[in-house]
């Protein structure tokens, strides 16, 4: 979705809240892929994509256009939530019964949740590679599991990951740098 059809459909979830079902249809799979490749629980990685959506949903109407596109908003809650569930090793979202109490939501969020875990699942079963991988990504400070995820894992470019993080591209790179020799390293 370009810029121009973002800021339409921004324009229309403020004036309608319902419209908000097409920034769920959008970004939802990515969101949940992003969070489920970080966390590797899919149960942990529906409540964390909820409570990112509802966020999202009660702060629609101050998003504020500022070269920060609503893609990269919705990356930054999510990058947000999966920073507190670190911080905390734990995650209890703050408003899911909230979200669930939403018109529509609980229904959109149901609907997913099978074809969600299903995908997600074969794409893991492909990649054979990706549980080592993970599992030193881990090993890593979250500083360097952000850029990498979002690189390699979301395909983002460094401009978008530095909208996504709030971070300078300069030091993006060097993150992303440090990361990936920090990596090589535990081979």
């Amino acid at each position: 979705m370009d810029t121009k059809q973002q800021q339409l459909l921004l324009q229309r979830c403020r004036e309608n809240p319902e419209a908000f079902g097409e920034v769920f249809d959008a970004w939802y799979a990515p969101i949940f892929g992003y969070i489920y490749r970080r966390t590797a629980d899919y149960d942990l990685s529906s409540d964390i994509a909820a409570e990112t959506f509802l966020k999202a949903y009660l702060n629609i109407g101050n998003f504020k256009w500022r070269g920060v596109s609503l893609s990269a908003w919705l990356y930054r809650i999510a990058t947000n939530e999966l920073n507190q569930y670190y911080r905390k090793q734990k995650y209890q979202p703050e408003s899911l019964q909230q979200l669930l109490e939403e018109p529509g939501m609980e229904k959109l969020l149901r609907q997913r949740a099978d074809d969600e875990r299903e995908i997600i699942q074969k794409e893991l079963l492909h990649l054979e590679t990706y549980n080592k991988v993970r599992q030193n990504l881990l090993k890593l400070d979250v500083k360097y599991q952000e850029v990498i995820a979002l690189r390699y894992f979301e395909q983002k470019t460094n401009t978008e990951i530095s909208q996504i993080l709030d971070k300078n591209e300069g030091t993006v790179k060097s993150l992303l740098s440090r990361g990936l020799e920090k990596l090589r390293m535990m081979h």
